[in-house]
């Protein structure tokens, strides 16, 4: 009888034991997670990537993937030419004859006074600057210019004529018009600022600038 009760004492003390236990271990209050800094940095420092890689449109899964350098090729060569012309006012007097103020892997061409055709002597010149468009991706300003006797409106009208000249003529040598774009100066802007005739005859000019 006693080992009975005892028994049962014993259930009861162990079973209240185990309710205690498992209700006060029930539920485990957790803190939220905080990042270290080096964490913050990181997780930064891969969004920054993440971004950067979708503006570019590069499609990757692993932000620690190797990726080739970007580069671009860059002809120097093809784009000093036009601000090279700009520079000729400045070169010697031979320089300035040979080029005017053309790019210079072009030529100017020369007319006669108050004429706006292209003179025979000229036409070399004129199959030189289209044989050099043909090859070039660039596109081309034809800069029309006079002496500075007659008007300004006058002048400014002579030196367009030249100029259009010049651009038909090219158009004829196969040259795309679209590719080729005007602009007179008339007398404004004399390459040879003396009053002989050989200063005159530089000065009623066409020059060919590559843009």
């Amino acid at each position: 009888m006693k080992t009975t009760q005892g028994n049962k004492l014993f259930l009861i003390i162990f079973v209240s034991a185990s309710i205690f236990l498992y209700g006060g271990c029930g539920k485990k209050v957790i803190a939220p997670y905080t990042p270290t800094a080096t964490e913050n940095q990181q997780a930064e420092h891969g969004a920054i990537n993440n971004d950067s890689r979708q503006g570019m449109g590069i499609i990757t899964e692993e932000f620690t993937a190797i990726e080739e350098p970007l580069t671009t090729e860059v002809n120097l060569s093809d784009s000093l030419m036009g601000t090279m012309a700009m520079d000729n006012d400045q070169k010697s007097e031979e320089h300035k004859k040979k080029y005017g103020r053309s790019s210079v892997t072009m030529q100017p061409i020369y007319f006669d006074f108050d004429q706006s055709g292209i003179r025979s002597d000229m036409v070399t010149r004129m199959e030189h600057n289209g044989a050099q468009l043909k090859i070039t991706p660039q596109n081309l300003l034809i800069e029309g210019n006079t002496d500075n006797r007659g008007t300004n409106e006058y002048n400014l009208a002579l030196g367009e004529r030249r100029a259009l000249n010049a651009k038909k003529y090219l158009i004829e040598l196969g040259v795309e018009a679209y590719r080729v774009r005007t602009l007179s100066y008339g007398e404004e802007r004399p390459l040879f600022t003396g009053q002989t005739e050989f200063d005159f005859s530089q000065n009623r000019r066409a020059d060919f600038v590559l843009e």
